[in-house]
């Protein structure tokens, strides 16, 4: 089969011995990938939880044909449609835990379409919901909104009730968009004040939550426009790794700080994640409630274009690449 690796020279096509499921996986005939910023890091040279180095190969999340399941597998059968996240994505076939697998709920959605929701749904409802703690009447902010998971973040909060949603971005256009996606305030994140902005829509409280893709410089304004005892969730790093942390003011707001990543989950812990995820937002996704837009397509044979167009980061919403 064919599959993008990350190779001596960059990320490259080669071809591989097509998998085989363990026990407790499912084996996937791939018709459709996203893109993940993840993934960047892992073109580029750096360690992404378990994956990275040469050799690596590239791809968070797909849709596609059950081909094979695991002898423990009992929920899947082969020929049924599904979406996940599956590592090793960007190929003909990947293999997956059973329990980050979904049927794609609907006949009319698109393997396009499908493979753009699972990271999406599953990080931004344990940011939101579990981690976050959102509840009805209270104030969100996704800091860096225009993301694919920033824009499900919005979607998610406007279906749990939240009294005002606000998204930060640094680019006009796409922040002209964000009120597609629920978004009440759109701030320019160029714009030291924008927390003040925050206070404002507030009635001067400040976001109760507020999910952070961004990190780096971010961090003290986060701060600054948190409510007293309001939660930051600590999602992506998109504005850096590091940055300053102003300590007193988040212990005088007295915040919850909380980081989330899926590096470092057991398997029965990414299939609560799904299964939670599952009971509160499939309803919706049934029903076309919570969606991506695709904002273009590449064939598995272009995977490095694609992934320079989101280097890039000049697109809204996610970046597909069909396979076969």
């Amino acid at each position: 089969m064919k599959a993008a690796v990350l190779g001596e020279r960059g990320v490259e096509l080669r071809d591989l011995p097509k998998p085989a499921p363990a026990p407790n996986e499912v084996l996937i005939r791939v018709r459709a990938s996203s893109l993940n910023r993840a993934d960047l890091l892992i073109a580029s040279g750096h360690q992404h939880g378990r994956v990275g180095g040469v050799g690596a190969r590239l791809g968070l999340e797909c849709a596609g044909e059950v081909e094979a399941v695991g002898s423990e597998v009992t929920d899947f059968k082969a020929g049924d449609r599904v979406m996940g996240s599956a590592p090793g994505g960007y190929a003909e076939y990947a293999a997956t835990d059973w329990g980050r697998l979904h049927r794609i709920p609907v006949n009319n959605m698109t393997y396009q379409q499908a493979a753009c929701l699972p990271v999406a749904l599953q990080t931004m409802h344990n940011a939101v919901v579990t981690a976050g703690r959102l509840k009805d009447g209270e104030a969100l902010l996704i800091s860096g909104a225009s993301s694919g998971v920033g824009l499900m973040g919005m979607q998610i909060g406007k279906l749990l009730g939240a009294s005002v949603i606000m998204g930060t971005s640094t680019h006009a256009g796409r922040r002209s968009r964000l009120k597609e996606f629920g978004c009440d305030l759109a701030l320019d994140a160029l714009d030291p004040d924008w927390p003040a902005q925050v206070k404002q829509a507030t009635g001067g409280k400040g976001a109760d939550l507020i999910v952070d893709l961004v990190s780096g410089g971010a961090a003290n304004q986060n701060l600054a426009a948190a409510a007293l005892l309001g939660r930051i969730v600590n999602v992506g790093r998109l504005g850096g790794m590091t940055g300053d942390f102003n300590f007193d003011l988040h212990a005088l707001k007295r915040i919850d700080y909380i980081g989330v990543t899926f590096r470092t989950r057991t398997p029965e812990e990414v299939r609560e994640i799904v299964r939670r995820m599952r009971a509160d937002l499939w309803p919706a996704v049934e029903a076309g409630k919570l969606s991506l837009p695709i904002d273009r397509a590449f064939p598995l044979e272009q995977i490095a274009e694609a992934l320079s167009v989101m280097r890039a980061n000049q697109h809204f919403g996610k970046i597909v690449v069909t396979i076969g």
